[in-house]
């Protein structure tokens, strides 16, 4: 089974269980502030998990793109990717666990679907944990599809809780459902969830049913929701009987022509080659997203120069020449442009930064063979015949140069690199950066939804005003909102000049004070055009969409969220204005 059948096939399953397919949301977040990247198939629904109501229903199907980078060391393993994409089925409101679960085993198990062997599956359930009860209610329902208790098993919030992304939320106990790949057992212990390789998690059923407060409490939701989650890249692995997620789809020719370009022929692929094809993959999906991200030094274009950079410097290993990266994204481009219309749209965007960042990899290579020769002399009297940890950490930390690198300077000069020393280092600088991470990214729409909300409305004004005094050549490339500002990039050639500013802030701070109602309608995308709503990502569509009028100042398609009147927002304040990459602009302002 390819990972199109695989996606056709779900998506046709819940069609018969009365779900209407959704398009998947933006890799980039555009309203939430707690996370860097989509990592989940949840995240774009929160408003919806949180009581918004969906134009598209209360049973909804989807394929969402994801990246998740917490466990970036991994890639390279069986199993691991830092792109991939996820199923999943969601219930606003609607059906429960009993609906969950058995149209799961269904889907499972039914012969014109997947047609799983039954007795090759276990479950796991919550165990309950704190003041939160055990998920009986679940063990009951697998026993009613035909899991034996026996093969039913239970944990706590390690195992089986979502949830929430952020610091406050949608969370609720999740069932887990595990393959038995026929591997003896690695001892009396090995049970569904362990690492060994007997049992592969297929798919997961989480049902929302409670929010986390800021103090850490968790209360009922009045509207409890089901979130599904089945990755499409793992389970076509396992269906097809493949050792590794890097025998399927654009993954294995991705690596059979870097293997090419080393040079590898005999041997089973290494991790360098499993990681280059991961991070090529991944970098280009986030280069070609309608968001605008590029390589740079903060958020997300911090985590995608490092992408690019560790498949350059795993090329390296691999002896291959330089300049390589921009075959494999043509590739990744050619092979899921099909499904992904954004990748073919943006593809000289996507060659030419990844171009870019090769060669500005290159210079700083060599700067930081500048800085270790400089510091040669002194090393080379280090009796020891050691370079210390902190020193290769700053090289890596100030000049980008890999710590594998400074070991190869210095085994040429008859030293080597205290690891160790280098390891507490980069663990007390991650630990420092993942502290500063969660105090910058502590809003967000789950978290202050009332604050967001009014940035969110206040951009749409924003967006129109521009238009109104720049010309109707800008378009949103982008946005993102915290509980303390907004930021939204746009479509301009050149800088702002003050009295242009001046203007837009003028027409926003006039449609506040109109105070004007805010109306919604539900129409189709074609509906909508003719209205002259504007909307620029039409690949992210349904069948239904919500279009929001302000009054005369703005008509646009957009999910939400927005406050009933303008007079709620307070004053629109620009706070600054400059370039965020070529030919984009990005405005961050305020409400006072």
């Amino acid at each position: 089974m390819t990972e199109r059948e695989l996606v056709d096939l779900y998506i046709k399953f819940f069609k018969s269980k009365s779900h209407e397919r959704i398009p998947g949301a933006s890799i980039i977040p555009e309203n939430d502030s707690t996370i860097l990247f989509t990592p989940a198939g949840m995240q774009p629904l929160v408003p919806f998990l949180l009581g918004e109501k969906h134009p598209q229903g209360k049973r909804l199907v989807d394929v969402q793109k994801c990246i998740r980078t917490g466990d970036i060391e991994e890639v390279g393993d069986a199993t691991h990717l830092t792109f991939f994409r996820m199923l999943g089925n969601w219930s606003l409101g609607d059906y429960f666990k009993r609906e969950a679960i058995l149209w799961s085993w269904e889907f499972l198990t039914g012969r014109e679907w997947l047609g799983f062997d039954p007795d090759r599956i276990s479950v796991t359930v919550f165990a309950g944990e704190g003041d939160i009860p055990a998920d009986e209610e679940a063990a009951l329902l697998w026993q009613e599809a035909g899991v034996p208790p026996e093969r039913i098993y239970s944990f706590g919030m390690k195992d089986n809780w979502w949830g929430p992304t952020g610091a406050t939320g949608p969370c609720g106990p999740d069932t887990e459902m595990f393959y038995d790949t026929g591997k003896a057992p690695c001892g009396n212990e090995c049970v569904p969830g362990c690492s060994c390789g007997k049992y592969f998690e297929v798919w997961n059923d989480v049902f929302m049913e409670y929010r986390k407060t800021e103090t850490g409490s968790y209360e009922p939701l009045v509207r409890k929701c089901v979130d599904t989650g089945m990755g499409v890249e793992r389970t076509v692995a396992m269906l097809e009987g493949c050792k590794t997620v890097y025998e399927i789809g654009v993954l294995k020719p991705l690596v059979n022509r870097i293997r090419e370009l080393a040079g590898i022929e005999d041997e089973e692929p290494a991790r360098s080659e499993k990681v280059i094809a991961d991070h090529i993959r991944s970098a280009t999906h986030v280069l070609g997203d309608d968001q605008g991200v590029v390589p740079s030094n903060v958020d997300q274009g911090y985590v995608l120069r490092r992408l690019i950079r560790l498949a350059i410097r795993h090329g390296m290993k691999l002896e291959i020449e330089k300049g390589f990266l921009g075959e494999l994204a043509t590739m990744v481009i050619e092979t899921e442009g099909e499904d992904y219309a954004e990748l073919k749209r943006n593809k000289f965007v996507i060659l030419d930064e990844i171009e870019r960042e090769e060669k500005l990899f290159g210079e700083t290579l060599q700067a930081g063979i500048k800085q270790f020769n400089k510091m040669l002399p002194n090393l080379l009297k280090n009796p020891n015949k050691t370079v210390a940890g902190r020193l290769a950490f700053k090289l890596y930390d100030t000049y980008g140069f890999p710590v594998e690198l400074t070991a190869d300077l210095a085994a040429e000069n008859g030293m080597s690199v205290d690891m160790d020393g280098y390891n507490k280092a980069f663990e007390k600088h991650r630990q420092l950066s993942k502290q500063g991470a969660e105090k910058k990214f502590k809003g967000g729409l789950a978290d202050n939804s009332e604050m967001v909300t009014k940035l969110h409305t206040a951009t749409h004004l924003l967006h129109a005003a521009l238009r109104k005094v720049l010309g109707d050549t800008v378009q949103q490339k982008g946005s993102n909102i915290t509980a303390e500002r907004l930021r939204f990039d746009f479509l301009y050639a050149g800088k702002m000049t003050p009295e242009q500013k001046a203007e837009v802030e003028a027409l926003v701070n006039s449609a506040i004070n109109d105070e004007v109602e805010i109306g919604m309608k539900e129409m189709s995308p074609e509906e909508a055009e003719k209205t002259g709503a504007l909307g620029f990502f039409k690949d992210r569509y349904g069948d239904v969409v919500k279009v929001y009028t302000i009054g005369k100042y703005s008509t646009e398609i957009c999910g939400g969220p927005h406050v009933k009147n303008t007079s709620e927002l307070g004053k629109f304040r620009i706070s600054s204005e400059k370039s965020s990459s070529r030919g984009v602009r990005r405005i961050k302002a305020v409400i006072e």
